[in-house]
């Protein structure tokens, strides 16, 4: 994101909290365990939120020990088991007790095996509902390839998406047919013939054999950016025909365009347009709701028609838990609401702020957060101005069990975790507090007001895009 200035710049990074990576502590993802009305695992710039009581008390996993850094933010998926699922440049990790200890998946195999994926950026993940783990990947280094595993993310198989010049960006399974399967790609380059080297394409495929065979859309009419990259967004759930995609930067200079299709991916209509990159389609019922950081958000009750969602916080994003909408809003000015929730995106409600977090997610010792993430939590703590949930009904959040023991050689993250330095007893400010829940009363860390500032004047500013390298 570009700052203002160098000045303001600089300020900023003196008051981040630890992991926040140079970017305003926000949250930006939300994903759901099926049949799991009472848990959410919440993205945010400084590692992975997750609460087991509705909402009440929130814990903390460390980017350390999910096994990432930098600007990047993983896409998470959560299996019917619990099984946790983190994309990273460096294979995908996974969690079997609950986020106390991540592995990579398929560290253990040689690195010939063609279902390797251990040292590769995995780029995209969809739990289908059959259980079938699907990932993509991205990595400029090497061949890439769409991936399925049949036995909860212990192995992985290659589908027949081989190539050397194309980065597959998107992968979603349809709900109601598991071998429906979707997926976009981008390539930057190809052989180079007697008319030169072919432009830059986008790449539309699916599935109706879980990967057996793959059929390509024409992307007829499809208008694109100047980087041709689309992304399979929702399939509808009670209809695998009906699936949506965006067209990244196709509404210069910095929106996107939402197309339906009815059959399956072979025809597209165009039914929005943003000025800020989508973040979420979400299907609500029978409404399509579409999710914006700056640009507004939108619904359509008909799935077509869309009108803005004036009440709406700014999403970051958007989930659908049983009818029930969640967002990602801004934990300082202007909604005052990390985490909100909505029955039918009229009317909001907090559930989260960050001085509500309530530590690091218990775990046992030696798991990979008692390691990694109890030594950092002070620092974070204390520039949240934490004080923990109000709520009389906070779960302590326990995971119970032996730790996960990897099989392989388990990925080491190298380097000195970053710890965010000044006194715990920092001047604080009042912040006006907002919604309803486990409010902190309102305190806020310094920092927070100078965020805010920052966060009002850089809004229109462009964040980093995940697309390409």
């Amino acid at each position: 994101m570009r700052w203002p200035s160098l000045a303001v710049a600089l300020l900023l990074a003196a008051v981040l909290p630890a992991g926040a990576n140079g970017r305003p502590p926000q949250t930006n993802g939300v994903t759901f365990r099926p049949g799991d009305d009472r848990s959410l695992y919440v993205r945010s710039t400084f590692g992975l939120l997750v609460t087991h009581d509705n909402g009440c008390s929130f814990r903390w996993v460390c980017e350390q020990a999910i096994g990432y850094g930098g600007s990047f933010d993983p896409k998470y998926a959560v299996a019917d088991d619990g099984t946790l699922y983190a994309t990273t440049f460096e294979g995908l990790r996974v969690s079997r007790d609950g986020g106390c200890t991540w592995v990579t998946a398929t560290a253990g195999i040689p690195a010939s095996d063609p279902g390797n994926i251990s040292t590769i950026w995995i780029d995209a993940i969809d739990i289908a509902s059959n259980g079938d783990v699907w990932v993509a990947t991205a990595e400029s280094a090497a061949p890439n390839n769409v991936f399925r595993s049949t036995d909860d993310g212990h192995s992985f198989v290659p589908r027949g998406m081989r190539s050397p010049t194309i980065w597959w960006k998107s992968v979603k399974a349809a709900r109601t047919r598991p071998q429906r399967v979707y997926v976009t790609g981008y390539q930057v380059s190809g052989p180079t013939t007697a008319a030169g080297p072919p432009p830059p394409t986008a790449y539309f495929e699916r599935t109706d054999t879980g990967g057996e065979s793959w059929s390509a859309s024409p992307l007829a009419g499809v208008q694109f950016g100047a980087t041709p990259i689309v992304y399979a967004r929702a399939v509808d759930p009670t209809n695998a025909d009906v699936v949506y995609m965006s067209s990244l930067d196709a509404n210069p200079p910095a929106g996107d365009r939402l197309y339906r299709s009815i059959d399956g991916g072979t025809t597209w209509s165009e039914v929005l347009t943003t000025t800020d990159t989508i973040r979420d389609v979400v299907f609500h019922g029978h409404a399509v709701l579409v999710a914006t950081l700056g640009g507004g958000s939108f619904s359509a009750p008909d799935g077509v028609t869309f009108t803005p969602l004036t009440t709406a916080p700014q999403l970051a994003c958007l989930g659908d838990r049983d009818g029930t909408l969640v967002g990602c809003g801004a934990n300082w000015q202007p909604d005052f609401q990390a985490v909100a929730e909505s029955p039918t995106g009229a009317v909001w409600s907090k559930t989260f702020r960050f001085g509500e977090l309530a530590g690091p997610l218990a775990c046992a010792a030696g798991t990979t957060v008692q390691r990694m993430c109890e030594p950092l939590w002070p620092a974070l703590r204390s520039q949240f101005g934490a004080t923990g949930p109000k709520c009389r009904s906070a779960s302590p959040a326990v995971v119970t069990g032996a730790p996960q023991v990897a099989t392989g050689a388990p990925q080491v993250v190298t380097g000195t975790p970053t710890v965010a330095t000044g006194a715990p007893g920092a001047a604080k400010v009042r912040v006006p507090a907002s919604g309803r829940g486990c409010d902190p009363g309102g305190v806020a860390p310094i920092g927070a007001a100078i965020l805010a500032l920052v966060v009002a004047v850089g809004l229109g500013a462009r964040r980093k895009k995940d697309c390409c390298k």
